[in-house]
């Protein structure tokens, strides 16, 4: 080699690489949007881990339940291979005569506490829809009904109608001509002319009504809000009265809410419990599906028919579902 040429030296040998260096070769890095699939899951499931334990498991039992023949006596000694599954409890709930009734008054108590919830909040929406003095005050007084507990607003309805010593008694009876003092809350029917109006019922009826119209009021009046008022002006303008302008822009502006509110209502009512019980127990007629699934599982301590009826009543509260979903579905086509 002669004596100016460069000499070639040898590279120097790669370091071995670190311990986390290794680590996170081995494994794969995630995408942001993988990453924010993970944190959405994480965040999630405290959730819905919640939902099973309280909702979905308790479902379960129930339709297990059921298909069983079993008593609250009997839950001690309740193993897996001991399990004897019958289709009776379904059968004698679908053929028992209380059922039907019970189904019947559910029916009519969820169907006319609706209307009525939904067309008195329509009402009272559109007497406060113009400002005037002390309609604010108004309007947080319209809520107490729906943020009143409902123990306290049954208590109070109880003392008003009581027989013995109730306003609306006394005032009937001095001022109105009364013969005699009504038990509303226990009286099934009563006479009135060629009708007989089923008192109790419709006392519970026009509590749902006053205990929930507040909410379809917030609902109505929100959507109120944001209809266009110029139209109305023009309307008023070309000579349209009140009654034309409700029916013809009003209405179909507020037909979608109302239409929800119904369905929700009519869902939440026809599973109501508390209401009805705390006011009459089921009595006079207004032994209700979630009262008679009470009255199974504590005064007969029968598991299997109270179970059974509430999966029929599940089974009813589907078909409102699915029927409403259609005719959603058939109005978008």
């Amino acid at each position: 080699m002669s004596e100016g040429a460069p000499t070639a030296t040898a590279a120097p040998p790669d370091p071995a690489p670190s311990a986390p260096q290794r680590e996170s070769r081995g494994r794969r890095t995630l995408t942001i949007s993988q990453r924010e699939d993970l944190h959405g899951r994480l965040l999630v499931s405290p959730t819905v881990i919640v939902v099973l334990l309280f909702a979905v498991l308790p479902f379960l039992a129930v339709v297990l339940f059921a298909f069983l023949d079993v008593r609250l006596v009997d839950i001690p000694r309740l193993y897996i291979d001991n399990l004897e599954f019958t289709g009776e409890n379904v059968a004698a709930v679908w053929g028992s005569p209380r059922f039907w009734s019970a189904a019947t008054t559910t029916v009519i108590y969820a169907a006319a506490s609706s209307a009525g919830a939904v067309l008195v909040g329509l009402a009272v929406a559109l007497a406060l829809r113009r400002p005037f003095r002390g309609r604010g005050l108004i309007r947080a007084l319209v809520l107490i009904p729906y943020v009143l507990p409902v123990v306290a607003a049954a208590t109070i309805w109880k003392t008003l109608l009581n027989p013995g010593y109730g306003l609306v008694n006394a005032v009937g009876t001095e001022w109105l001509g009364w013969a005699e003092p009504i038990a509303f809350l226990t009286t099934t029917s009563r006479d009135l002319g060629p009708f007989a109006v089923p008192v109790a019922l419709l006392c519970v009826i026009a509590f749902e009504v006053w205990k929930t119209f507040p909410l379809a009021f917030l609902f109505i009046t929100a959507r109120l809000q944001v209809v266009p008022e110029d139209i109305e002006e023009a309307a008023q303008i070309d000579g349209a009265g009140k009654t034309r302008i409700f029916r013809h822009l009003l209405l179909p502006e507020l037909a979608g809410v109302m239409a929800l509110l119904a369905v929700l209502r009519f869902l939440w009512s026809f599973q109501n419990f508390n209401d009805i019980y705390l006011l009459t127990g089921g009595a006079g007629g207004t032994e209700v599906l979630a009262v008679r699934v009470y009255s199974e599982l504590v005064v007969r301590a029968n598991i299997g028919t109270a179970s059974a009826t509430g999966l029929l009543m599940t089974g009813m509260l589907l078909f409102v579902v699915a029927l409403y979903a259609w005719m959603i579905k058939r109005e978008k086509a």
